[in-house]
């Protein structure tokens, strides 16, 4: 099969052939169709300094994706051939505290799928048959492929309660797009999206922004006045990994807020945490989805009418994929999902 794999220990990948592999008696073999290209894959692609410290090569990228039941193991019995299903990219261990208190998505022997193990970024993927989510006819290929990162900003913005709050949010990449489209529909008030990106910008204010504005060119608090805001954001969630938006967001928010902390800082990030003390903060930091509410609540939302489906701004063959990672690198694609099979 076609596998798109980090070979070496250097920037790029390689489109190679390997074996079909083969599930376990508790795997399922799923044919892949499409899957979607996520920050962290632009990371390994780049090799930086996260990368080499997190993926050793060979391993075949992709943790979102969709895609058929080919084959299941001889113990599988929740999911049949020809199902089609979402990947969740964690794979837990099932025996710590938190696995065997119902929490696994807070388990601390977590492996990634197309991080650590071998991903969707190929013909075939083998998860375990407890990571598969079976897709209802109401959801799309094109979404099913993006519910990965869709969990994350559900995950993350359900962590608080929304309604009627004004909502900040610090990175307009597609989660942060995503996470302003499920503030506005369960209730914020106002939802203020920052970003340097102007294209991700008016994808923003599509998917619901009540303003997308230029990070450092747009005061936060003009910002606030233009909305008839007198105090600060009750809410807000950090998608960036900036460390000049999380000073944002302790400077704007209002005393007793809450915060969540989900883009990753290539760098420590340094920040006047005296202001989250004398204000009372409340920060949470959130990594993935939990297991498997979040996704449960994503399709509920997206069949009450959440759409996603301007997230994706480029379908590009698998084969082609240097053009995929060009067109992110340069700024001119917003979620890119590679098309893989029928």
């Amino acid at each position: 099969m076609r596998a798109l794999t980090k070979t070496t220990a250097a920037a790029g990948l390689e489109l190679v052939d390997k074996p079909r592999p083969t599930p376990g008696p508790a795997d399922i073999l799923i044919r892949v169709t499409k899957a979607a290209i996520c920050g962290t894959d632009l990371h390994i692609y780049q090799w930086d300094r996260w990368a080499q410290q997190t993926v050793t090569p060979p391993v075949t990228l992709g943790h979102e994706f969709v895609g058929v039941v080919e084959e299941v193991g001889e113990s599988v019995t929740t999911i049949e051939v020809g199902m089609r299903v979402a990947g969740e990219g964690h794979l837990i261990c099932g025996h710590c505290r938190n696995c065997r208190s119902g929490d696994g998505h807070l388990c601390r022997n977590t492996i990634g799928v197309g991080i650590q193990t071998d991903g969707g970024f190929a013909d075939f993927v083998v998860i375990p048959a407890s990571n598969a989510y079976a897709l209802p006819d109401s959801v799309s290929d094109d979404v099913a492929a993006i519910l990965d990162p869709l969990g994350n900003a559900v995950h993350t913005a359900l962590s608080f309660d929304l309604v009627g709050e004004d909502v900040l949010i610090t990175g307009a990449g597609p989660i942060g797009q995503m996470a302003a489209a499920v503030c506005r529909k369960v209730g914020a008030r106002h939802v203020v999206v920052t970003d340097i990106d102007d294209l991700r910008l008016a994808t923003a204010s599509e998917m619901g922004a009540s303003m997308a504005i230029q990070a450092g060119e747009v005061p936060l608090r003009a910002a606030m006045a233009e909305l008839g805001m007198k105090e600060g954001f009750d809410v807000a969630l950090e998608m960036s990994g900036s460390a000049a938006a999380l000073t944002d967001i302790l400077s704007t928010t209002n005393h007793g807020a809450k915060v969540g902390l989900l883009g990753v800082f290539a760098e420590s990030a340094l920040v006047d945490l005296n202001q989250a003390i004398f204000k009372s903060l409340t920060i949470k930091g959130v990594y993935g989805r939990e297991m498997f509410e979040t996704w449960y609540k994503a399709v509920a939302l997206l069949n009450s009418g959440l759409n996603v489906a301007p997230v994706v701004s480029h379908h590009v063959p698998l084969e082609d994929y240097e053009q995929a990672f060009e067109l992110m690198i340069a700024g001119e694609a917003n979620k890119v999902v590679l098309e893989i099979g029928t």
